[in-house]
């Protein structure tokens, strides 16, 4: 009897270690064995709910009617777990996706290059890269990608529409957009292209000034800023101008160096999770030695928020432009061991002054409003206002 009991046992527990290998997650572990914890009592939900997914995959391989890849069955299962969770930044990725996400932050990728969220059920544009086809074919923050090709993306999940808007250089893909203050929808075609990302740029305007453009935060953004910021002192500038207009984010390491070349010592941002842990992240002694402004608008998210809320909080340079986009959460993305992986909302950020942005954004201290590009014209033939007023402002400073 205890044999035959301590058989079931094996074979039950066989069962939910397979189930819980199948989802790549750690070791949920419960009932016991003699004296053994095979799954802890309070992960024993998670236990009934895979042996459901289970029951479920057998049917399917014994009775659906055309053969059924595993794989993307199980691909297909822990998607939907992390599309029910209602958060458009956790996404799980399979190999393909993964490796075409990890491409597309570490410098260089072919698309079309815009990034964008889930707003609302649709796919928005938080900003389109600078000197990219989706910049130069006009698209904007806010807009909201209602089909691609002719397929309606509404729906569908970030990762699916983010494919569908890949592909080779040189190939077209035609995206259908909805615009604000637009009756009808734009149909707007797009040449693919290999997006090579520089993310800092430099020089010198009028009156000894320098400007440094941040279009986002990649992998050697913060390296990029020293540098450019060091060129600026080598013209003896007397002020500087940092535009982070239309910067999605990006690594969060990275819009720390940065803020840590324009902060003395204190609080950059703090994180908190789900048990009310907080980490504070904090700037070193030392600072640059002239004043600055950072341009923001709405589509400056995230990590451009990082350095614009501490910027702002600790009263170290003006923010001049329109409220940012509204991003305060921190991501965590995990390679597994078949080459997928996953992104996975894991913290909210606050500045400083301890206030949560996320949905909200941050307010200029000056609030300047773009001028809007009518239909067929350039963005460059655009009179640039609030860079003329961060021109004016520095002025100020200096004299």
């Amino acid at each position: 009897m205890v044999k035959k009991r301590q058989l079931i046992l094996s074979v039950i527990a066989a069962i939910l270690i397979t189930a819980v290998l199948t989802f790549t997650f750690t070791n949920f572990m419960s009932l016991r064995l003699g004296d053994k914890v095979i799954i802890s009592s309070s992960d024993y939900e998670i236990v009934k709910e895979s042996r459901k997914l289970l029951t479920l995959k057998k049917y399917i391989d014994k009775y659906y009617l055309e053969p059924a890849d595993s794989e993307k069955l199980m691909d297909g299962a822990i998607k939907g777990m992390f599309q029910a969770l209602g958060d458009p930044y956790s996404v799980y990725m399979n190999e393909k996706e993964f490796k075409e996400f990890d491409e597309s932050t570490s410098g260089s990728y072919g698309g079309i290059g815009v990034i964008v969220t889930e707003k609302d059920g649709y796919v928005t544009v938080v900003a389109p890269i600078e000197d990219t086809p989706g910049e130069k074919a006009g698209l904007k923050t806010g807009d909201k990608i209602i089909k691609v090709d002719g397929a309606e993306v509404t729906g569908i999940g970030l990762d699916k529409a983010t494919t569908l808007m890949k592909g080779k250089k040189g190939t077209k893909v035609v995206l259908t957009v909805s615009r604000e203050n637009k009756t009808e929808p734009l149909v707007i075609e797009i040449k693919r292209e290999d997006i090579v990302l520089k993310t800092v740029k430099a020089e010198i305007l009028k009156d000894e000034i320098g400007y440094i453009r941040i279009s986002m935060f990649d992998q050697d953004t913060g390296k990029e800023f020293k540098r450019a910021l060091a060129d600026i002192k080598t013209h003896d500038a007397k002020g500087l101008i940092i535009d982070l207009r239309q910067n999605p984010g990006g690594f969060v390491t990275q819009c720390v160096e940065v803020a840590d070349e324009l902060l003395d010592k204190g609080t950059i941002f703090y994180t908190e999770d789900k048990n009310k842990n907080q980490v504070v992240t904090s700037s070193k002694d030392g600072k640059i030695d002239i004043p600055f402004v950072v341009l923001v608008d709405e589509g400056s998210a995230s990590a451009s928020e990082i350095v614009s809320g501490a910027v702002k909080d600790r009263k170290a340079g003006l923010l001049i432009g329109t409220k940012t986009f509204g991003k305060g959460l921190v991501q965590s993305v995990e390679k597994l061991g078949d080459g997928s992986g996953f992104k996975l909302t894991i913290q909210k950020y606050y500045t400083p002054n301890g206030i949560d942005i996320n949905k909200v954004g941050i307010e200029p201290d000056i609030e300047v409003k773009a001028l809007e590009i009518k239909e067929g014209q350039r963005p460059e033939d655009v009179k640039d206002v609030q860079l003329d007023r961060a021109i004016e402002e520095i002025q100020k400073l200096i004299k």
